[in-house]
């Protein structure tokens, strides 16, 4: 019997979890109230409290719902051995975060939260900062990676390893707010692999 209770209390977690991203997706973070991501997820306010301290909370929950398999397929491509080369490895798991973000709805609706439908305003001041946190380590991995490309030789000359790393960062930056701001359908996303590859290129 607590076994069951445990697996309804998670499963219970997970359906606010995905009522808090449908709503916030519908409504904009700030005009999303824990009393609309209750009745959405068919709970009770006190249910949501219950898991939740408050609907900051209830948004990095969300973000890591989302994020943690996600980073699971790019960091192994990112430290995959078999890649002699670290600029394969950094080109595989850029295009592979594409993949995902084309033919995963829920990890795409959570970036549009976070890109277009999130103010840090208020409640959310400040947590402007661990929002961007994934960002950073996306930054200090590949610089990492840069790093030893340039160590085997595989880096241009006179590319520096940071320089290298901050305009790939700017470059998979830019290319994701293009790409959120582009309706499904549109194109651009069969043109994506053959961008990043040449973003690669120049740097070989």
């Amino acid at each position: 019997m607590v076994r069951k209770t445990k697996e309804e209390a998670e499963q219970t977690r997970k359906d606010i979890i995905d009522a808090a991203r449908r709503v916030f997706h519908e409504c904009g973070v700030s005009r999303s109230s824990l009393d609309k991501i209750a009745k959405a997820a068919g709970v009770t306010r006190g249910a949501v409290y219950w898991h939740f301290e408050d609907k900051a909370e209830v948004f990095f929950a969300m973000r890591d719902a989302v994020f943690a398999p996600m980073l699971g397929c790019t960091d192994a491509i990112l430290y995959d051995p078999a890649h002699v080369n670290p600029l394969d490895a950094i080109e595989g798991s850029i295009k592979e975060f594409f993949r995902v973000l084309e033919h995963c709805p829920n990890f795409r609706e959570v970036f549009e939260i976070m890109i277009s439908r999130c103010e840090y305003v208020d409640e959310f001041a400040s947590v402007e900062q661990e929002v961007g946190r994934p960002a950073q380590e996306f930054l200090e991995k590949i610089e990492r990676m840069y790093r030893l490309a340039a160590e085997k030789g595989y880096l241009r000359a006179g590319l520096t390893p940071d320089a290298a790393a901050r305009d790939t960062w700017a470059f998979t930056s830019g290319l994701l707010h293009l790409t959120l701001g582009c309706r499904k359908g549109s194109g651009l996303e069969k043109e994506i692999p053959d961008m990043i590859a040449a973003h690669m290129a120049l740097r070989r």
